[in-house]
C-alpha cells in the first residue's frame, strides 16, 4: 500500500471537514449590497450556495453568503411554509438555496446543507456499517473531529479525540504508524 496514501486522504478530508463546517462558523465579510448577482437569477430562478449568515423565524429569511473576499455579498431571502429543508440547515454551516422570484421578493423553494465531495479513493460508510466494523474486533482507527468538549460529552467507542485545529497543526503525526489500518472520521455534521 502507497505509504502517502492516508496522509493525502487526511489532508483531503480535513479540507473537506473545513468546507463543510465541522470546524465551526468561520467569519465572513460584510456584504457590500443585498441585490442579487445578474449571473445567478436567471427567468426568475436561481441558486446561491454559501454559508448561511442568519435566518430570522419571526421575518421568515435566511440570509446567506455568496462569493469571497471582496466579492463577498450577503443575500436576503424570503422562505414560507412551502419552502423544503428549512429545518435542515444552520447559521454557520455551508448550504445550497434554490429561490423563486414572485413580485419583488426572492422566495426560497430548497434549502440544503452543501456536503463535501470526497477524493478519488476515499469512501463514505453508513451507520450500519460502522457499527460492524467497531464491534468486530478487526484493526480500526476511529477519529472523532468534533471539538474537545463535544468529545467529552460522548463519542463512539474506541474513538481518538482529533478536533480539526489539531489535525490541522499535526497533521499526519497524530495517525497510526501502520498505515495499513483503515482510517474513519467522524464529525457533528451532515456529512
Amino acid at each position: 500500500m502507497n505509504r502517502s496514501l492516508p496522509y493525502l486522504f487526511l489532508l483531503c478530508l480535513v479540507a473537506a471537514m473545513l468546507a463543510t463546517g465541522c470546524a465551526g462558523p468561520q467569519k465572513t465579510e460584510t456584504a457590500r449590497d443585498t441585490g442579487p448577482p445578474e449571473a445567478v437569477a436567471e427567468a426568475g430562478h436561481g441558486t446561491y450556495e454559501g454559508e448561511i449568515v442568519g435566518i430570522s423565524e419571526r421575518a421568515r429569511t435566511i440570509s446567506i453568503m455568496v462569493g469571497r473576499g471582496e466579492d463577498a455579498r450577503r443575500m436576503m431571502v424570503k422562505y414560507d411554509a412551502d419552502t423544503q429543508g428549512i429545518n435542515t440547515v444552520a447559521q454557520g454551516y455551508a448550504a445550497v438555496l434554490t429561490y423563486e422570484t414572485r413580485g419583488a421578493d426572492l422566495y426560497a423553494t430548497a434549502v440544503s446543507p452543501r456536503l463535501a465531495r470526497l477524493p478519488e479513493g476515499v469512501s463514505e460508510i453508513k451507520t450500519a456499517e460502522l457499527e460492524e466494523l467497531i464491534f468486530s474486533g478487526e484493526p480500526l482507527f476511529l477519529a472523532d473531529s468534533r471539538p474537545p468538549a463535544r468529545y467529552a460529552q460522548s463519542h463512539l467507542p474506541g474513538a481518538h479525540s482529533l478536533p480539526v485545529p489539531l489535525l490541522n497543526e499535526k497533521q499526519g503525526e497524530v495517525l497510526p504508524e501502520d498505515k495499513d489500518i483503515p482510517l474513519v472520521f467522524y464529525c457533528g455534521g451532515v456529512t
